[in-house]
């Protein structure tokens, strides 16, 4: 009896060891789980604050990829109303020198018709005055296809952006304020007066 109360003892003392043993296990294999739901924890609330970082990130960056649309379509605008606004002004100095030769070309045409009225009947069939003719018709021509156009006035009503009054004149058979005479005449370049036509006006 005494030796298998030994045994027993024995046996228990040999077994104690073990469930230490299990019971140590099982106590690290608590904490490990505790540790590794931190870890996890720790984890998922990093992926948040990454998250959170990563949406301000890029809404900075669509501020500023807008903002930067913005400016360009504006650039865009500038230009094309920088490029709109130098051939409006190309055009303008284009129109201003084409007025300013005319305007001096003007006394040379004057300087033909005046010729060509002082000739007497008889010799307006030479070959120089007909040849002087064909000068001033052709001279005439460029002017047209240049734009250059002579101004009505006799006959019409007297327009002050047109012709420029010279003198008041009685008349029965025109209406007043029509345009008797022309003094000299005035000339358009496309429909800007280049000169006034000189004129005589019915009272």
């Amino acid at each position: 009896m005494a030796e298998e109360k030994k045994d027993l003892e024995k046996q228990a003392a040999e077994d104690l060891p073990e469930v230490e043993d299990l019971a140590e296990t099982e106590e690290k294999s608590a904490e490990e789980e505790k540790a590794e739901a931190r870890e996890e924890k720790k984890k998922s609330s990093d992926k948040k604050i990454l998250g959170k970082r990563k949406d301000k990130a890029l809404e900075k960056l669509e501020e500023k990829l807008a903002e930067l649309e913005d400016k360009r379509v504006r650039q865009l605008a500038e230009f094309e109303n920088f490029r709109k606004r130098s051939e409006k002004e190309k055009s303008q100095m284009f129109e201003i020198g084409a007025k300013s030769v005319v305007e001096k070309m003007l006394p040379v045409i004057d300087n033909f018709e005046r010729g060509l009225q002082a000739v007497p009947e008889e010799e307006k069939e030479t070959p120089f005055v007909q040849g002087v003719e064909l000068v001033y018709k052709q001279l005439l021509t460029a002017f047209e296809e240049l734009g250059v156009k002579p101004i009505e006035a006799v006959g019409k009503e007297f327009d002050p952006n047109l012709h420029n009054a010279v003198m008041m004149v009685d008349d029965e058979e025109l209406e007043s304020g029509t345009v008797a005479e022309e003094m000299q005449k005035g000339y358009l370049y496309r429909d800007s007066v280049v000169r006034h036509s000189m004129v005589k006006v019915v009272n």
